[in-house]
């Protein structure tokens, strides 16, 4: 951005960040051990050091609203009414960063009676007055009106930058005329009227044809149809708009900005803040910058125990002759152990190309081998086919072991070529899921920032965005070579640094090496063996669903009394709560009605026109997920589609899957059912599903010794009966089928802690009726409570649980101040284990299986997926029965309980049937 002066003046719209920083996910669950929040006081500071790195000579000066009304409460009481109340754990991180903002040495201003846009609208007018450069660092739209030659919007969350030509761009009108703009829209989330119905689209159309509001107001008799009534009835209000929506320019300040200066950092009180409120990259930033403290004894003895990035100095190595390769050949034999990572053409696996490949033996040595460069005057590389002849031996050796991130990726690659990558000792973003589920994301670039404090270089940085993204054959070797051999060099750096935690947590190790690394290799297998769909079956369910989505929208029009976009939130909002008057029963963060699908569901209760909606949400969203996209995923060559199972995904330890999602294919419904017809046995195969059978309930016995319910299964009794003959107090023999689906919603809803409400909404039942089965099931089963009232105080307490086997799973918002999510952890903390415990069995199991079918030598048989608690073959007719009698023996027997495991299989000539 070009600027005139090397120190512009940085005016920081605090609240307008403190609020965004809020709302992100990932930030949300970032508190202290004790509860506190820190996520927007985080997103803060990140944005506030982001400018101070971009602009290191910058004036920055913060400025956040004042508590309490505004002078545009006195001109319009029912200026932002609609606003909802502000979080606890927003409010009690507000003070604390201002502090911290204050000990950082920047000037930070309040000021009451008028909001921060109006102080930083004052300041940029001033600075414009002495010929300064103004940057405004804002995600609010409204300042847009205060761009000039001078003054510049600055976007830190969205690196965006927005100056006279973006705002024209951006919004179709100058910034002179943002205020008409704003006025004639109005704002739903500030409560500023506007004119009904009026657009951007509309806006600009009249401010391009009279170019202000005073000369559309003149002209409001030409403007024809409803707008032009909808603009005329506003006409008294619209100045009242106006003002609202304009930015003062004259605050009373009690300094100049010329006066308003930095002060040097008070670090003791930074240290003391970033200790209190665990800001441990910003204490390290810290502690690094302050030489003293880095001299001292605890500085000392952390740097002789950690090596920091920062200290090693990269030799990377781009290998282009046989000689080169051969020195680095040896040196992998010697070590024993390196990092190893290919380069592709593609993130699908059964399709990309090898570009390149790179190892790392010693934290920053590492070395990139390209085979794939084709771009316009790439220099000469070794072949492919010589390269993987020299590390075929090395790659398929169970001696040389290997080190990767996501090596299941890469093992599917090299199985294109021959290779059956063996040795594979560890994966980091198997250990960091182990370590910690939730503490991160687990690619490589969050890993190495979070627990390297380094920054990597992206793919994107040396490919570019979007449809004009290079693929890596294409990235010039200066760039690419870097590139590869740092991501060989920071997955070895990661593994000496997760390993270490990992091994001062032996049961979360053994979660690693006896489970997660095994299941990868399985899971590579059935990647690559994919399954069978019947496209010409997908096309006509596709057309079916097609006709059925046409039907549903008439039928709403028809409710509605309009036609709308069914798929717009915005016109649904209109339409329900507008113009049929349905009651709101919960709002966005930014106060408008939510369309959300659970608001939808209970509306769908009492509503026809959001139970339609939901049915036709989900057609829509089996049609483009499933009849319409999976023929397209078939492979060309294996003519199967392939899914790719992600193990560090979900917090609990169940696997997830990708192109296509698999989890995800409706148990229940028509269309579901139809879908699963779909996937298919070849001929002369039978598909056969074998699922454990109320595993969680199995697990809860285990888990709380429950007399009730270990004899129960014992003994091979219904326990959804048996529950329902005791909540309803009747005789077995009595049970009905809507007495056991009740019994089973209980069984399931309780032991995840569901309330009474819940149980309440679920069955469609008073509240108090809920409440006493509830009581009842309880004195049924005693020691499900007990186990329920002791795993929620351990979580209280560690902040986390474990499975059977030893995952740990962090609940970071157990101590949150916000009651609804604490409240959640709180039920996380209930259902986590069992679910985990439940995701670990079917692992030991698929583990199990693998094994058997390696033994069993018989190709033939093939596991295909997994979803939830199920796991699908493919398996011969001729060998049919004894394959799935012993298929079931080992999935009953994958683990001991002191309750008998259970599975129960089916087959058929598709997933349908085999259910």
């Amino acid at each position: 951005m070009p600027m005139t002066q090397s120190s512009p003046y940085i005016l920081v719209d605090g609240s307008s960040y403190l609020f965004r920083a809020y709302y992100v996910p990932y930030l949300q669950a970032l508190s202290t051990q004790d509860g506190h929040p820190t996520g927007a006081i985080t997103g803060v500071l990140n944005m506030i050091k982001s400018l101070q790195k971009e602009y290191p000579n910058g004036k920055i000066i913060v400025v956040f609203d004042a508590k309490g009304k505004t002078f545009r409460n006195d001109l319009y009481a029912e200026y932002k009414a609609n606003r909802p109340p502000m979080p606890d754990d927003l409010r009690c991180q507000i003070e604390p960063l201002h502090n911290i903002i204050k000990a950082m040495g920047l000037p930070l201003l309040v000021i009451d009676g008028v909001e921060a846009d109006d102080v930083i609208g004052t300041l940029a007018h001033q600075a414009s007055t002495y010929g300064l450069e103004t940057i405004i660092s804002t995600g609010d739209k409204d300042m847009a009106q205060l761009v000039t030659e001078h003054v510049t919007l600055i976007n830190t969350m969205t690196n965006t930058t927005t100056d006279v030509s973006g705002v024209i761009e951006k919004f179709g009108v100058r910034p002179d005329q943002i205020i008409d703009y704003l006025a004639l829209i109005g704002d739903k989330v500030d409560n500023i009227p506007g004119v009904q119905k009026c657009g951007p689209k509309t806006a600009v159309k009249w401010l391009t044809e009279h170019q202000t509001l005073d000369n559309v107001i003149k002209n409001a008799d030409q403007v024809k149809g409803k707008i032009g009534e909808n603009l005329r009835e506003a006409l008294e209000q619209l100045p009242l708009s106006y003002e609202l929506a304009t930015i003062k320019l004259d605050v009373e300040l009690e300094q100049d900005l010329l006066e308003i200066t930095q002060s040097d950092p008070d670090v003791e009180t930074l240290r003391e803040f970033y200790s209190k409120f665990e800001l441990k990259r910003l204490l390290a930033e810290l502690d690094k910058a302050d030489t003293p403290a880095n001299n001292n004894k605890e500085s000392a003895e952390r740097s002789e125990n950690t090596e920091k990035p920062e200290d090693i100095t990269p030799e990377y190595d781009v290998i282009y002759d046989k000689d080169a390769l051969s020195v680095w050949l040896e040196k992998i034999k010697i070590s024993k152990l390196f990092a190893f990572d290919t380069e592709t053409d593609s993130l699908n696996y059964m399709q990309a190309n090898l570009v390149g490949v790179s190892f790392a033996i010693a934290p920053g040595k590492a070395a990139y081998v390209p085979v794939a460069h084709d771009y316009d005057g790439a220099p000469e590389q070794l072949s492919l086919e010589y390269v993987l002849n020299q590390l075929k031996p090395i790659l398929e050796s169970q001696e040389i072991l290997k080190i990767g991130q996501n090596l299941k990726y890469d093992a599917n690659v090299l199985q294109r070529y021959g290779i059956h990558l063996n040795g594979i000792g560890f994966d980091t973003m198997l250990e960091s899921y182990c370590f910690n589920s939730v503490a991160t994301r687990h690619n490589m670039d969050a890993l190495a920032k979070t627990y390297l404090d380094y920054d990597t270089v992206h793919f994107e940085d040396i490919a570019g965005k979007g449809a004009k993204q290079l693929t890596f054959n294409q990235i010039e070797l200066e760039k690419a070579g870097h590139y590869a051999a740092e991501d060989a060099d920071i997955t070895l750096r990661l593994h000496h640094k997760l390993w270490q935690s990992l091994a001062d947590c032996p049961k979360r190790q053994k979660v690693f090496s006896e489970i997660e690394l095994p299941l990868s290799s399985v899971l590579a297998k059935m990647e690559r063996t994919g399954v069978l769909v019947d496209a010409d079956l997908l096309a006509q369910q596709s057309q079916y669903i097609a006709t059925r989505l046409d039907e549903l929208e008439i039928k709403a029009h028809e409710l509605a009394g309009k036609n709308f976009n069914l798929g717009s939130p915005k016109q649904l909002q209109t339409i329900l709560f507008e113009e049929l008057n349905i009651p709101v029963i919960k709002k966005t963060p930014k106060g408008a009605p939510s369309t959300a699908e659970e608001v939808l569901q209970e509306l769908a209760l009492d509503y026809p026109l959001p139970k339609l909606i939901l049915e036709h949400r989900g057609l829509s969203k089996l049609k483009s997920t499933y009849t319409d996209k999976l023929p397209l995923m078939i492979d060309k060559d294996s003519g199967r589609v392939h899914t790719s199972y992600q193990q560090a995904v979900t917090a609990t330890g169940r696997l997830s899957s990708t192109d296509p999602n698999l989890q995800n294919i409706p148990i229940r419904s028509e269309e579901g059912k139809k879908i699963r017809q779909a996937f298919i046995a070849p001929e002369g195969y039978k598909i056969v599903a074998i699922d454990y059978s109320q595993i969680e309930l199995r697990i809860m016995a285990h888990l709380s010794q429950d007399p009730g319910l270990l004899s129960a299964f014992a003994e091979g009794r219904d326990i959804h009966q048996a529950t329902a003959a005791e909540i309803f107090n009747i005789e077995l023999d009595e049970v009905t089928s809507d007495h056991r689906r009740s019994a089973k919603a209980i069984n399931f809803g309780l032991i995840y802690g569901m309330s009474a409400f819940g149980l309440a909404k679920q069955l469609q039942i008073p509240r108090g009726r809920a409440q006493d089965y509830m009581d009842k099931y309880f004195e049924r089963y005693p020691g499900v409570l007990k186990y329920m009232e002791e795993t929620r105080a351990l979580a209280n307490e560690q902040g986390y649980v474990e499975t059977l086997f030893g995952r740990r799973l962090f609940l970071p918002e157990i101590k949150s101040r916000n009651g609804a999510r604490r409240k959640a952890a709180e039920r996380a903390a209930i259902n986590a284990p069992m679910q985990g415990t439940a995701a670990d069995i079917i692992k030991k199991a698929m583990i199990a299986v693998a094994q058997w079918l390696q033994e069993n030598n018989d190709p033939r048989i093939k596991m295909t997926m997994q979803v939830h608690d199920e796991l699908i073959f493919e398996i011969p007719e001729d060998i049919l029965a004894e394959t799935t009698q012993k298929l079931v023996a080992i999935m009953d027997n994958a683990v001991q309980l002191d309750v008998p495991l259970i599975s129960e299989a089916g087959h058929g000539d598709n997933w349908q049937q085999a259910h």
